[in-house]
């Protein structure tokens, strides 16, 4: 089985993971891939496959050297994302793809005007969807990556390599992945999660990371009779909203900068609730950040009377660059598997999390590699096939480069 045909598989089982379940995995289908993809691993010829309740899977390639060696692992997750759906994807390969508009089915055109990252893949070729469904190259492709990297190193012998541990988890995407995962039983001295964008990036930075929910009390009091009695929930949300840097938004700010980012808001006059996030890589910035948003709150409450706005601010990750940047090597070793393969590496800051970012203050260092999707979470993503060949060879390129790591 080619890494396309292993890939598309994959993309067949709906592994959608949802945001408001108190279960894990938090959607039962998700334990329907899982328990196919142990199979395949077993059926591949992998040593201690095994699954846990919650759909974690560990497995096993066994060392082909008797030198001793450092024990690495690759991680990446099932689930898609719960932004756009995952049932029944339909994808379609575009071969030797021209540069110019692709029509995923009638009246759904995905156009390098509007995606200008497909001119960088002219030539390729490309996976799409049908314009009705994301395709699930988040993480799919990484787990197609790995397990195809596990089969080369199986059929070539004359690669030497330690041991290799590899782990594939749900809920990634509501930010559980890391949770119950077990870093003891997976027993690696440093890891990486195949969980990138395009090719050649490489990211061992991410934001830190909190949740803020905000809480308002109004009163409610027929409107012909509310002069000086009524508070209205839904004027003083607007309020607080407008109390926060305009500029420094999610549609502002790029790079380094951070942002605060409303998510939700229900309101009535009776009460209103609002979500916030808030993000910045560096990490005296971010406490300013968790700062600003709670002085917010009680500015409101000196104006309008103790309790009425009530804000709970929660940390949800930390930047991983504080836990790799003292082993820098887990990160030199990639750029040296990058460029013994022909991939540019990209060093770039992630504007997001990742479960490498847990898994690391945990005490599992473990940067990101590019998987070489692109458009995630929309019925415009695709990921092209020469992108992942080269994550592949990356993965086999490391192991082997691991093997002589004592030396």
């Amino acid at each position: 089985m080619d890494i396309v045909e292993r890939f598309i598989n994959y993309t067949k089982f709906d592994t959608q993971s949802a945001e408001d379940a108190d279960c894990v995995p938090s959607s039962a289908k998700q334990l329907v891939f899982a328990e196919y993809l142990k199979k395949e691993l077993q059926a591949e010829g992998l040593d201690d496959v095994e699954m846990d309740e919650r759909g974690y899977i560990y497995a096993t390639l066994k060392a082909n050297i008797r030198d001793e060696a450092p024990t690495i692992g690759f991680i990446s997750h099932y689930d898609t994302s719960p932004d756009c759906s995952g049932a029944d994807i339909k994808a379609q390969i575009v071969s030797h793809y021209d540069g110019g508009d692709i029509e995923l089915s009638e009246g759904i055109v995905s156009s390098p005007k509007k995606f200008p990252e497909l001119l960088q893949h002219v030539g390729e070729d490309l996976i799409v969807t049908d314009g009705t469904t994301l395709l699930g190259a988040d993480d799919k492709a990484g787990i197609a990556e790995i397990v195809q990297a596990m089969v080369y190193l199986q059929q070539h012998p004359e690669i030497k390599h330690g041991r290799i541990r590899i782990a594939f988890n749900p809920d990634e995407e509501i930010g559980m992945g890391a949770h119950y995962f077990d870093v003891e039983r997976f027993g690696c001295q440093w890891a990486y999660t195949m969980d990138g964008g395009d090719i050649g990036e490489l990211e061992f930075e991410n934001f830190n990371a909190a949740s803020a929910k905000i809480t308002i009390k109004g009163v409610s009091v027929h409107p012909g009779y509310a002069k000086g009695k009524m508070v209205n929930a839904n004027a003083l949300a607007t309020e607080f909203a407008k109390m926060l840097p305009e500029d420094e938004t999610p549609e502002t700010t790029e790079d380094y900068q951070g942002f605060y980012h409303l998510t939700s808001i229900q309101s009535s006059v009776e009460e209103a609730r609002m979500s916030y996030i808030i993000r910045d890589h560096d990490r005296e910035c971010f406490e300013d950040r968790k700062r600003v948003i709670q002085r917010c709150a009680e500015q409101m409450n000196e104006r309008y009377g103790e309790g009425t706005v009530i804000c709970a601010v929660s940390d949800q990750y930390y930047n991983m660059k504080e836990k790799i940047d003292p082993q820098m090597h887990v990160v030199d070793l990639v750029l040296h598997a990058m460029q013994e393969v022909g991939v540019s590496p990209r060093v770039k800051p992630i504007r997001g999390g990742t479960d490498g970012a847990q898994l690391s203050f945990r005490g599992l260092p473990c940067p990101n590699i590019f998987a070489g999707g692109v458009n995630f979470h929309g019925p415009y993503e695709f990921v092209s096939r020469q992108s992942m060949e080269k994550a592949m060879l990356v993965i086999v390129k490391i192991c082997e480069l691991t093997a002589s790591y004592n030396d």
